[in-house]
């Protein structure tokens, strides 16, 4: 592969990524260069290449804006099916658990071997903005910042197979994230947010450290805990559904009595 090719995929990849739409711009020349960890004068190459295919539009003084979505709209096409499927579907989010692990144990490992400087302060920065929206509270944002996280990692394991497949999977990942993150947060949101902060960092700070083995053991263990806790979730989920399918007041003796207020008077 030609290297412009690459940058033209490194790119549209981000533009993918960030969800832009058409009539936005892209970060200033500088900025996203550094952010796709090529040289300015290839960064050019590839974004001419793109405004030849009528994807880009470059606006002298201007910047750089998207101008055509073909590429993502096929995409959401092609994996629209598969979203869809977090709602009817339950056991759908375990089959992505298994996808995942498959993959990105052996992207965190790639990662750990190959992360240039550049690729570790992405990952540094995409972990710090991850943090900052768990700690703000803003579920939506820190759930695509978590899988953003991943796909950082995914690019630092120099393995276009899998940043590839990576990046066409990110609004199926970015789907169950957030509903991950949802049922997670309904046991314990403060005890929650503690945990998948460890985790995150224990596998940000593997591959920065470049122990392989650490990276992939640390992945395991977090997609692991995230399948654990969403089959606990979805087993108390039809414990519920049970229970509301039981005849009107079959569910009172199953409940603790109610305290007399009588009872407690002095």
């Amino acid at each position: 592969m030609r290297l412009v090719d690459h940058v033209v995929e490194k790119l549209l990849a981000l533009v993918q990524a960030r969800g832009l739409q058409p009539g936005q711009r892209l970060p200033a020349e500088r900025a996203l260069a550094a952010e796709l960890g090529v040289s300015r004068s290839s960064l050019r190459e590839a974004i001419q290449k793109l405004a030849s295919q009528g994807v880009l539009a470059a606006r002298q003084g201007d910047g750089t804006y998207l101008q055509s979505t073909a590429q993502a709209d096929w995409l959401q096409e092609a994996v629209a099916p598969l979203v869809s499927l977090l709602d009817t579907d339950p056991g759908y989010r375990f089959d992505v658990i298994e996808t995942r692990h498959a993959l990105e144990t052996a992207t965190a490992e790639l990662a750990a071997q190959r992360a240039t400087p550049a690729d570790k302060d992405r990952i540094r920065r995409a972990f710090d903005v991850m943090i900052d929206h768990q700690q703000s509270g803003h579920a939506e944002l820190a759930a695509r910042s978590d899988a953003q996280f991943h796909l950082a990692i995914a690019e630092a394991s120099h393995n276009l197979v899998l940043k590839q497949v990576m990046h066409s999977l990110f609004t199926v990942v970015l789907s169950t994230v957030t509903r991950n993150r949802e049922d997670m947060f309904r046991f314990s949101a403060p005890e929650t947010l503690r945990r998948l902060s460890a985790e995150h960092q224990a596998v940000m700070q593997a591959i920065v450290d470049g122990d392989a083995p650490r990276a992939r053991a640390s992945m395991v263990d977090h997609l692991e805990h995230v399948r654990q806790t969403i089959q606990r979730e979805a087993e108390d989920h039809a414990r519920r559904e049970r229970l509301l399918r039981l005849p009107p007041g079959s569910v009172a003796p199953l409940l603790p009595p109610t305290p007399d207020p009588a009872d407690s008077s002095p």
